[in-house]
């Protein structure tokens, strides 16, 4: 049964080479100008025999022979298809490895994944069965590499193709689902260019009537598109501002329907001031275009938002993920560069001390007073920590403002001894007393060193 599966299956496979290798052949020639290992062989590198990716399955144990070794890439070894396998090996595993594997030698591999040759630089990837190294690899490509074609120009769907996670972003402060309708659309800033050159020329036209007599100066213009915006300097009141010159086509412009409306609001404003009445302008045409292009993308986000909510929903009936697993994964290794003040990464220095903040500081001041009391459960201390710390505060306080004759004294009492030795040494720092608050206005019980060296 299994021989004549094989049979069909060989049938099959040498029908579809015949019927493809030409067009295969001219794919790899448009798509793969540079020669790089792992590429489809062509020309004079192409047999007859060699076998095509259909013939590849995951699984397979093949005997192939080393043809390259790439310090950053890994090895490549001929398997006896028209591309390449590829083991992936890089950094410092060639350390272990660089006595097993040599260019020449016959190895025998196993085949891991076969891929897409047009959107993946190696198709077939291969691990080592003998020699038996795959165990020295530790570098693992995260993901194996891909062409970026110039059709390429979304990256999320690019990346969705080839098996990755999502372009991690930054989650946005506000849900989609929460934020304001848009009702600004894109064409409303070119309408309103073509208003203000309209009502421009109509205001001109009103001054010097005889230069619009006739028509030919709209068809004589010329009208460069690339350089319709120049950006140049204007004095105002003495002052150099930058200035913004939008040109115009006047074939975009509707001249006749500006110049009726013109004249119906002057003859409008004439009969209401006939009349005694005062007179307002209603929205010209180009303005109530605007209003409808606004209402159009506000139905637009509207209709957006009314889909989004609806998909949250059926998300969350039937248990599914509300959003894309990893687009807002701030801990991936997209951000491990980034500042965050509420890393421990930046909470210590480079010797891994903390760093000398206020809010470090009170944590030692904690931690001292803390290992001050353990162990003594004999005391009640109905001060708070806080209350402890204030008092702490107000003794410093009174310390610093003692009279100058006291310390003079001690100044004196110091200067009259012969060695000058520091016994602050024979006392632990981090438990003396003077550094650590009072609780309660008492202190644990100590023992009293009279009588200890007497005998």
């Amino acid at each position: 049964m299994c021989v004549e599966r094989y049979k069909v299956f060989l049938k099959q496979y040498k029908e579809w080479v015949a019927a493809n290798r030409e067009r295969l052949e001219g794919e790899s020639y448009k798509f793969d100008q540079d020669y790089y290992p792992g590429r489809r062989k062509r020309g004079k590198d192409y047999k007859d025999d060699m076998l095509e990716l259909p013939y590849i399955y995951p699984g397979q144990i093949c005997r192939g022979k080393v043809i390259t070794l790439h310090l950053h890439q890994g090895a490549f070894v001929d398997i006896g298809c028209v591309h390449d396998g590829w083991v992936p090996i890089k950094g410092n595993d060639w350390y272990w490895i660089r006595h097993h594997i040599k260019v020449g030698i016959h190895v025998f591999v196993e085949v891991l994944a076969k891929r897409d040759p047009y959107r993946f630089r190696f198709p077939i990837e291969l691990r080592f069965l003998y020699p038996n190294i795959d165990h020295l690899i530790f570098n693992r490509f995260d993901f194996p590499p891909v062409f970026h074609r110039q059709e390429d120009t979304n990256p999320e769907q690019l990346w969705r193709e080839c098996g990755r996670p999502p372009v991690p972003r930054k989650r946005p402060p506000v849900k989609m689902e929460d934020q304001s309708l848009l009702s600004d659309h894109p064409y409303v800033d070119r309408l309103w260019q073509l208003h203000v050159a309209e009502q421009m020329i109509l205001d001109d036209e009103e001054a010097y009537p005889e230069k619009y007599m006739d028509q030919k100066f709209i068809e004589d213009t010329f009208f460069d598109e690339e350089n319709s915006i120049q950006y140049t300097k204007a004095y105002y009141e003495k002052a150099l501002l930058p200035m913004t010159i939008l040109n115009t086509n006047l074939k975009e412009l509707d001249l006749d329907a500006a110049r009726v409306e013109n004249q119906l609001n002057k003859k409008l404003k004439k009969e209401a001031e006939e009349r005694g009445e005062a007179f307002q302008v209603s929205k010209l045409k180009r303005n109530r275009e605007m209003d409808e292009y606004d209402l159009m993308h506000w139905r637009r986000s509207l209709e957006e938002r009314e889909a989004l909510v609806r998909d949250i929903s059926c998300r969350k009936a039937l248990g599914l993920p509300v959003e894309e697993p990893g687009r807002y994964d701030v801990n991936s290794a997209f951000w491990k560069h980034k500042y965050d003040p509420t890393n421990p990464l930046y909470r210590y220095d480079y010797w891994g001390e903390p760093k000398y903040s206020e809010k470090s500081r009170q944590q030692r001041i904690t931690e001292d007073h803390n290992r001050s009391i353990v162990g003594n459960g004999t005391v009640w201390y109905e001060m708070s920590y806080e209350e402890t710390i204030k008092q702490r505060m107000r003794r410093e306080a009174q310390m610093k403002n003692m009279p100058k004759e006291a310390e003079d004294l001690e100044e004196g009492d110091d200067d009259e001894d012969d060695l000058d030795f520091d016994y602050s040494i024979f006392s632990n720092s981090s438990n003396s007393s003077a550094d650590k608050p009072l609780v309660n206005g008492t202190e644990s019980p100590r023992m009293s060193d009279e009588g200890l060296f007497e005998n």
